[in-house]
């Protein structure tokens, strides 16, 4: 099994709903949290861990600590969704006035930036193979993205899109190329860097990209970057399970590849991709896709089922394919945005709707924690 970590951005908040920055606090008073340019919300990051038991703990033990010292603070609470769903995107709340990093983020891109949102990270440490292994994850996901939006919402309004956060946020640079290898990723990386379309090698905000200590030159995992906040620990390992499965059939079969088993061609597969993930963040699990192999159409839905049929041996074998069957969960009772939604549809306002899921986040978690973590958290 390969190792896997997870960086968490979150959004604090009142109980009712309401968005308040409190990062700066957040990361002088606690360790292992980071702020973001946006004081609204705020990061933490798990340590590599193949384990899955051991891994939802991870996941779970930080987030009981952080509401604890948000209860020191006041009133607050963490705030479920990837947007600013109540409001507050008519103005930024620097963490760091002085950073002239976060200067760059407001002044070129404003808060279409202050997004929440799970970064999947899986360790692969040969580059070549981990270039395959970012070259069969980008078109791929779209399917990702299906799996975990939870942002319909925008300002109370609902927006008509699943993801609105992947809708809004700025892909940087424009047009990023599937890397035929690390020699190919290093030059783009370096042009990029010279023409100032990067403005160092943190800023490649694509879907998926390589990542490691000495970005681009030593490279030990792959990053996920396009799935929005998934609150529900259990619903995130299950996507990650699918993920991990995905790349150990990939480590097993050097064929499974986008550059030798499609019919298109590198610059088609980008367009292509680019398509499926506008669909997937407009209609998620319903969105209608095109298949990287040969353009067929096919459901957002039916191509996970398909996946989840192909790696369910191979999870089993590697003794977590447990923590890949809630996956069947999410393809029969939707996503968290498809919830909101519907809820939404029956006369919920979106303010009802937030509160609800703050409610459910929280008790979720409890749950997890006096199950499955208690000896941790104690």
């Amino acid at each position: 099994m390969l190792l896997k970590g997870f960086e968490i951005e979150m959004y604090t908040g009142t109980p009712n709903g309401d968005i308040v920055g409190l990062s700066d606090k957040i990361t002088a008073s606690l360790d292992g949290y980071v702020r973001e340019p946006d004081s609204r919300n705020v990061e933490y990051t798990t340590a590599p861990i193949s384990n899955y038991e051991q891994l939802l703990c991870a996941l779970v033990r930080p987030r009981l600590k952080l509401r604890e010292y948000l209860k020191q603070l006041g009133n607050y609470t963490l705030i479920p969704g990837s947007t600013l769903s109540l409001g507050g995107s008519d103005r930024f709340f620097r963490s760091d006035p002085t950073n002239p990093y976060h200067d760059y983020i407001e002044n070129t891109y404003g808060t279409k930036v202050v997004t929440a949102s799970i970064h999947i990270n899986i360790g692969i440490s040969d580059p070549e193979l981990l270039m395959r292994a970012c070259r069969l994850i980008r078109v791929e996901a779209p399917l990702f993205l299906a799996l975990s939006a939870s942002s319909p919402f925008l300002d109370s309004k609902a927006t008509g899109y699943h993801s609105t956060r992947w809708r809004v946020f700025p892909h940087t640079p424009t047009y990023v190329p599937l890397f035929e290898s690390h020699a190919h990723h290093i030059e783009w990386v370096e042009q990029q860097l010279v023409a100032g379309t990067m403005q160092n090698v943190r800023h490649l905000w694509t879907s998926v990209r390589p990542n490691g200590d000495r970005r681009p030159y030593d490279l030990n995992r792959l990053e996920l970057r396009i799935c929005d906040l998934v609150t529900d620990p259990i619903a995130l390992l299950a996507i990650t399970a699918l993920l991990e499965a995905r790349l150990l059939q990939l480590l097993e079969n050097p064929q499974l590849d986008p550059l030798t088993q499609s019919s298109f061609s590198n610059e088609e597969l980008i367009s292509l991709t680019t398509a499926n993930e506008i669909a997937a963040a407009t209609s998620s699990l319903d969105a209608q896709l095109l298949h990287w192999q040969d353009g067929r159409t096919i459901l957002a839905r039916d191509w996970i089922d398909e996946l989840y049929q192909e790696v369910w041996m191979l999870a089993k074998q590697q003794g977590f394919s447990c923590f890949l069957s809630p996956l069947q969960k999410i393809l029969r009772e939707g996503n968290e945005a498809q919830q909101w939604l519907q809820l939404h549809k029956v006369g919920f306002s979106v303010r009802n709707t937030i509160i609800q899921a703050i409610s459910a986040t929280q008790e979720r978690e409890m749950e997890l924690a006096d199950k499955l973590c208690s000896s941790l958290v104690a």
